[in-house]
């Protein structure tokens, strides 16, 4: 192998050689013959190859085919020039052949061959592959960040990640090499046509000089050499031309040039017939009819056995044919009763979506909402300390054409609508709503809004109006549902990676606290809890070494977790605190004490077992001190003991879901506190007060 790098090291400096050294013109030949031979080698092996990167080496095997036609033609130029117009049997061979006694019509082929591959194949394959490096570099943020994202999340190892970084890199390299290699064949065509121009008037005047015959006879000559020169340059150039523009191309393509084509025409049998039929109507236009015949008929045969071979004949009298391919592949199939298993899974999370909204998420039509998706999972990520699974994105035909239904695990949680060409308006009070549009609710929060078309944009910015794009209305709502259901997506498998991760730079507190203090069972039973209101659970190392702490003695799940609440203040105070301060209602010490002297301790636990009309006043007090200060803050908070807070909370759910309740031991010293309520039954008159 050693010695094979140095031959192609010693071939290129070879290569360089010629552009100075003479060579005779046996040797002349030997490498006209080699130069066209690698050409075609060239072309079919970028014919066969499945993607770019399959012929890496590429952008620098331009450069020295390049390099070596340009030192044949001055070899064979200076051959031309001192050996009166004989540069080797290939040049005369070509020169002739093309030529055929007529110097101006060899001349006309040869510009003909040049221009092709300058303005047409060249240009283009310029083009392509500028585009295609531009793209291929914009995308390379959007694919790492997918990529560290199927990471966190578990669908992929790290050694498949370093194999795709490494190949977004090298196609990232490739393309821009091919950019700028392009610029060599095009400069090869632009030389050509001066080495003729030159080749031809030097050797018209040292012909004449040197009195080789008459002034037709040596412009025969030198015309000849000439042209058979350019064309032996020019032809592999060509051929090299066409392989870059095929490389350059291939990115939507699975499979080689040859399985493509083949699968893809055979794939439309109706359209080799039609056109089989438009070209016999060309007949009636003058078109020779034997040769047209021969290949309308060609055609359409072939449509015909194409289309006859995707017939699938009936099993039995009474079974349609249509789709009996189908069933009996699906037969097939579930005949095998493992995939009948694969039927019974359930995706974590799953999107359906109306035909109208389909633009919206294709990334193919220019939609952006898989992307978004990514970033929002980076972002939940980093504020929650979850991955959340991947979003399964399917059509749906019983959805009204603008709408769409979020699942979780194969349930409908949340739908909305959306209008793809409008915003979504949201004015900035009842009194500046002067914008006429199509009267609607914001999903993810409820809010009163309106559907404006695009030419109404301006205008409602400047009346103040909050302009949401329909992709972002899809997203807001996608991330409050995921926000809302993130505890459970907590899977025993994604604690699992969360604790795996955490070994990398603490293995010891992993180790003795699970399954040494507490089984996985119970720690994803408390990260759950913490997650269901809205807690996060990115500082895993402090919530493990509170349950290190806590786990031994308690066995109470709910406990634990009011610990780790505890250990986490700092976290929760500036989730909830606005600005150093926390407005908050006060739970009045007497609702405290009913409370406690209703808890029933269980084997596995406690309950609260209070009087249904005791219930009835504290959830009256609530309400009424929640709709006191409903103006004031943007989420109520509910201040409570620590020993109290976990069965208010379980209380306060039933009726006032998303309520925050919050102990004295879980809000930082730092912070300071605005009572803005009591609740109390003091003056309701009921159980309590009373008791």
């Amino acid at each position: 192998m050693k010695l094979f790098n140095n031959t192609i090291s010693a071939l290129v400096i070879a290569i360089i050689l010629l552009l100075i050294i003479p060579l005779p013109t046996p040797v002349l030949d030997f490498m006209f013959i080699a130069n066209l031979t690698i050409s075609f080698v060239i072309l079919l092996m970028a014919m066969y190859i499945r993607e770019a990167l399959e012929f890496s080496i590429y952008p620098s095997l331009l450069l020295i085919t390049t390099l070596f036609r340009l030192g044949l033609n001055v070899s064979a130029t200076r051959q031309i020039l001192m050996n009166n117009g004989f540069a080797g049997r290939v040049i005369e061979t070509f020169g002739s052949f093309v030529i055929q006694g007529n110097m101006i019509i060899g001349l006309v082929i040869f510009l003909i061959i040049v221009l092709v591959q300058f303005l047409v194949i060249t240009k283009g394959s310029e083009r392509v592959a500028e585009v295609s490096a531009r793209f291929t570099l914009d995308a390379m943020p959007g694919k790492q960040m997918a990529i560290d994202a199927d990471l966190s999340s578990g669908l992929i190892t790290e050694d498949e990640a370093k194999l795709r970084r490494s190949k977004i890199q090298r196609e990232a390299d490739f393309f821009g090499a091919m950019d700028g290699a392009s610029k060599f064949v095009k400069g090869d065509a632009i030389i050509a046509l001066i080495v003729v121009f030159i080749q031809l008037v030097g050797g018209v005047l040292v012909g004449l000089m040197s009195g080789q015959g008459s002034f037709g006879e040596i412009m025969n000559i030198y015309a000849t050499s000439t042209v058979g020169n350019g064309l032996m340059s020019q032809i592999p150039a060509l051929l090299i031309s066409v392989a870059t523009g095929m490389i350059v191309t291939r990115t939507a393509s699975e499979g080689n040039l040859n399985e493509d084509l083949a699968s893809q025409f055979t794939g439309q049998p109706m359209a080799l017939v039609l056109a089989g039929v438009t070209m016999f109507a060309l007949i009636l236009i003058g078109f020779p009819p034997l040769q047209t015949s021969l290949i309308a008929g060609g055609v359409i045969s072939l449509g015909i056995v194409l289309l006859r071979r995707q017939r699938v004949p009936a099993l039995a009298p009474g079974l349609p044919e249509e789709g009996t391919e189908e069933l009996m592949s699906e037969v097939s199939f579930y005949k095998n009763i493992d995939n009948v298993y694969g039927l019974l899974s359930v995706d974590p999370i799953s999107m359906e979506f109306g035909y109208s909204l389909i633009p919206l998420v294709d990334e193919s039509s220019g939609g952006t909402f898989v992307d978004r998706v990514v970033m929002f999972r980076k972002h939940f990520a980093q504020e929650m300390g979850l991955v959340f699974p991947s979003v399964r994105l399917k059509d749906s035909g019983q959805l009204n054409p603008n709408q769409y239904a979020i699942n979780i695990k194969g349930e409908k949680v949340a739908e909305g609508e959306v209008l793809v060409d409008h915003f979504l308006a949201l004015a900035p009070s009842k009194e500046e709503d002067t914008i006429e549009g199509i009267e609607t609710v914001e999903p993810a929060f409820g809010m009163p809004a309106k559907w404006i078309s695009a030419d109404k944009q301006i205008k409602a910015e400047l009346a103040g109006y909050t302009l949401i794009d329909p992709t972002s209305v899809i997203i807001t709502h996608l991330s409050e549902v995921i926000k809302r259901h993130a505890h459970e997506m907590l899977s025993r498998q994604e604690v699992g990676n969360i604790l795996t991760n955490l070994k990398k730079t603490n293995e010891a507190i992993v180790n003795d606290t699970i399954p040494a203090v507490v089984p996985i069972g119970t720690l994803q039973k408390i990260l759950s809890n913490l997650l269901r209101e809205g807690v996060p659970i990115k500082d895993i190392e402090t919530i493990l070494e509170t349950v290190a702490d806590y786990g031994a003695a308690v066995r109470d799940i709910d406990m634990l977790t009011e610990y780790v609440r505890q250990a986490l203040r700092r976290t929760i105070t500036h989730r909830f605190a606005e600005a150093g301060q926390l407005k908050v209602i006060s739970l009045d010490a007497n609702i405290e004490n009913q409370i406690m002297a209703a808890v029933k301790k269980v084997d596995n636990g406690s309950y609260l077992a209070l009087d249904p009309h005791v219930i009835q006043d504290i959830i009256t007090a609530t309400t009424r001190e929640i709709d006191k200060i409903r103006d004031l803050v943007t989420q109520p908070i509910v201040l409570t003991s620590p020993i109290v807070r976990v069965y208010f909370k379980k209380l306060v759910d039933e009726f006032f879901l998303g309520t925050v309740v919050l102990s004295f031991s879980e809000i930082d010293a730092s912070i300071k506190i605005q009572a803005l309520g009591n609740i109390s039954t003091a003056n309701l008159g009921g159980s309590i007060a009373g008791t």
